[in-house]
């Protein structure tokens, strides 16, 4: 299916848009939150690093009842609730940075509730393609889906830096609140895609069991994601809390970290073009092997290097990492039965994301007390332990391509 085709499919260009919208706003937010709140008279690594570890905690907890309400009751309507829902939660939060004051109980409620919501979310978010297009056009569809969210990435990015720079992080803020309620409007419009299921016959229980066995019967699967949750822990400490704090301390601050993310973000574009015709036979051993580029860019934060290095790896990095979500898409959503994707696509969440309030939690901690250098180093050395331990196992390193 050529690329004008996918785009011109009944309601594929309508969900295309609303993922470009919203992220414009997920490309703003890394940026203007965490300067907004290293910017607060008690900011600091620690707190921002708390900060988002309560996202990921309670995204973690609703994660597999996210997969099973995304089966039973609409993954599309459930994606526009989750939209809406989360851009009123930042606009309250908005509210009490525009004092210059925020209380810890509001970043509690609200990061309590985008992460239920994005439990949600995610899980139901994987398995809306598959309804709209044939199964021979998933990696191609994919990948350009990726292509309009990372140019969107970019572009909130840099509107971010400019935004914090010149008008403040609180406007910026208001601005990704903003893009999360449009996209969840139009998400709406074509809720009737992915309808709730007619009869359902097992409890919720069941379904969570009926998932998890899914899931564990794909070795490949397990092994990927029990290393990428190391490898996410890493990733998360590094670009999420101390490179920020680097971006502060030894550059000029938001301008400095949103060309970094946006250097990602026009890898993550580059990797998308490439996704379209990047089939090797041997997809998880090689994706396994690419991901050194992780660590590689973690690394460049360490020194600090001048920025432009720090620039290059993150661009690599951005090529590699859309490169693995393209894969990865496809092969759940080709390898996993259609009626149990959404909870299969929930635990691969889960495990992935497990530690990752850990390295968020402990990044600022561990800075203070060994130094952001060594704590970086160290996050990068335990991603290259993880790719090495994957490629132990054969089901990883045999896997072939459809």
């Amino acid at each position: 299916m050529k690329l004008q085709e996918l785009v011109k499919e009944k309601y594929v260009g309508r969900f295309y848009f609303a993922r470009f919208v919203s992220n414009v706003g997920n490309g703003m937010a890394p940026v203007a939150l965490a300067f907004a709140v290293l910017d607060l008279p008690n900011g600091s690594a620690t707190l921002l690093g708390t900060i988002l570890g309560i996202n990921t905690v309670a995204l973690l907890i609703m994660f597999p009842f996210g997969g099973v309400i995304a089966d039973r009751y609409g993954r599309a309507k459930w994606i526009a609730y989750g939209d809406v829902l989360t851009a009123l939660l930042l606009f309250f939060q908005v509210s009490f940075f525009a004092t210059g004051n925020v209380p810890f109980w509001v970043f509690v409620i609200v990061n309590v509730g985008c992460g239920l919501l994005l439990g949600i979310w995610w899980p139901a978010f994987n398995g809306v393609l598959p309804a709209l297009l044939p199964n021979q056009a998933l990696q191609k569809a994919n990948a350009l889906n990726n292509m309009f969210s990372n140019t969107a990435l970019i572009f909130g990015a840099a509107l971010a830096g400019i935004l914090v720079s010149t008008i403040g992080s609180t406007f910026a803020l208001a601005v990704d609140a903003a893009t999360f309620l449009i996209a969840g409007i139009v998400v709406y419009t074509f809720k009737h895609v992915t309808p709730p299921m007619e009869i359902v016959e097992n409890t919720v229980l069941h379904d969570l069991k009926e998932g998890w066995r899914v899931f564990t019967s794909f070795r490949w699967l397990v092994v990927i994601d029990i290393c990428f949750a190391f490898i996410v822990m890493s990733w998360a400490a590094g670009e999420n809390v101390l490179g920020p704090l680097v971006a502060k301390e030894k550059f000029d601050g938001a301008k400095s970290w949103s060309m970094v993310l946006t250097a990602v973000s026009v890898g993550l574009i580059v990797g998308s073009l490439v996704a379209m015709r990047f089939h090797p036979k041997y997809p998880m051993f090689t994706m396994m092997g690419l991901t050194v580029f992780l660590a590689i860019y973690i690394w460049t934060i360490a020194k600090p290097q001048p920025l432009w290095v720090i620039i290059v790896a993150a661009f690599v990095w951005g090529v590699v990492f859309d490169l693995w979500k393209t894969i990865w898409d496809t092969a759940l959503q080709t390898r996993i039965p259609r009626e149990a994707l959404s909870r299969v696509a929930a635990y691969d969440g889960v495990i992935v994301m497990l530690f990752r309030p850990v390295g968020l939690a402990l990044a600022g901690p561990l800075a203070d007390k060994f130094g952001v250098e060594f704590t970086l180093n160290g996050a990068a050395l335990l991603v290259v332990i993880a790719i090495l331990f994957s490629l132990l196992f054969p089901e990883v390193r045999k896997f072939e391509r459809l």
